[in-house]
């Protein structure tokens, strides 16, 4: 274990039955954004074609079938497409206000053409996730010192490979990265992040089972910061079976990590599988009730059909997706771009 001042470290990490989160107002923060090379550009639209190829094949096949199967806009043209939407894991909600921004555009604009209707739908679907606000789908880097991120997730969704998904990437920019094994209590789960450690060349931090996670997050920044590392990747436990816990056990890291990194933690990601559909959305508006998430990582997008779920989840809680799995390897993990998106679902039918 790291020396470190153990008088100062009780102090901090001391269990309080109510744990006060203090309001700071934090330094401004900066979005840095690497502009990708034309070649990479295309891989990155490669890659969104490949992986939204389920979803494509599900949902724009009986898109384009109903086009086919009816000869004017009608009602019972838009119950079948609100059925198709739905099984797309769109989301009933969703859907339900996409159906009623599409009814009135049709009246508004007179639109008769089907064809026409199905760029309409593109255009829709499109305007619905961004819903005229200014989306930000890149990492806010500290200005000075390391950048905290903090994952959280329930166990299985894939936060530990995309942790060190997301450390590759940072190393691929010139970056120095530490992580830490935040997630004490679950088998395993320290050596496994020690791997990754290993094979991404980051430098780990992590302790035995049953450990105060606090205690070893308070270790590990104070080593960040002595090392001068760039970006700090913190695993989390995910038992959101007792949300009071848990909700005492994020709030008490954060306080740790305030004290720390005063303008910390930078990023809290929610790492959500895809696969799960609303049970996933569901997750995502439990722990946004019990912590504050400024975006989410969605997972496993390639093994599903019902790809909506990114609409779904922005139109449900309001955060926006900042990365997609689309694939087992490290360049499968994506900044997330809606236009990137909305055009690898529905290339076949522009």
């Amino acid at each position: 274990m790291f020396k470190r001042d153990q008088e100062e470290k009780e102090n901090i990490v001391e269990e309080e039955k109510e744990i006060e989160v203090e309001h700071e107002e934090k330094p401004e923060l900066e979005t840095i954004e690497v502009k990708d090379s034309p070649k990479e550009e295309k891989e990155s639209v490669k890659v969104y074609e490949k992986g939204l190829t389920k979803t494509r094949e599900n949902f724009v096949s009986k898109l384009i079938n109903l086009t086919k199967r009816h000869n004017k806009v009608d009602d019972e043209y838009f119950d079948e497409l609100e059925e198709i939407l739905i099984m797309a894991d769109i989301g009933i909600d969703t859907v339900m206000s996409f159906m009623d921004r599409l009814r009135k555009r049709v009246r508004k604009e007179n639109i008769e053409d089907l064809e026409y209707l199905k760029e309409v739908i593109v255009d829709e679907l499109f305007i619905i996730y961004v819903n005229d606000e200014i989306i930000v789908n890149k990492i806010n880097f500290a200005k000075e010192g390391p950048t905290v991120i903090l994952f959280v997730g329930v166990n299985g969704v894939g936060k530990t490979t995309t942790i060190a998904k997301i450390a590759s990437k940072m190393h691929d920019e010139g970056k120095s990265v530490m992580m830490i094994a935040g997630d004490t209590f679950r088998a395993g789960a320290t050596k496994q992040l020690e791997e990754w450690a290993l094979k991404t060349n980051s430098t780990f931090v992590g302790e035995k089972e049953g450990v105060d996670p606090s205690s070893v997050i308070y270790e590990g920044l104070e080593k960040a910061k002595k090392d001068e590392i760039d970006v700090v990747l913190i695993d989390t436990a995910g038992r959101l079976q007792n949300k009071v816990n848990l909700m005492k056990e994020l709030e008490k890291i954060n306080k740790v990590i305030g004290k720390i990194i005063p303008d910390g933690p930078h990023e809290t990601l929610l790492v959500i599988d895809a696969t799960t559909g609303q049970n996933g959305i569901s997750q995502a508006k439990a722990f946004k009730e019990i912590t504050n998430i400024s975006g989410i990582v969605l997972t496993k997008l390639d093994g599903t059909a019902k790809g909506g779920i990114v609409l779904a989840i922005k139109e449900s809680v309001g955060i926006p997706v900042k990365f997609i799995g689309l694939g087992e390897r490290k360049e499968d993990l994506q900044e997330f771009d809606i236009e990137k998106y909305i055009y690898g679902l529905f290339k076949d039918m522009m």
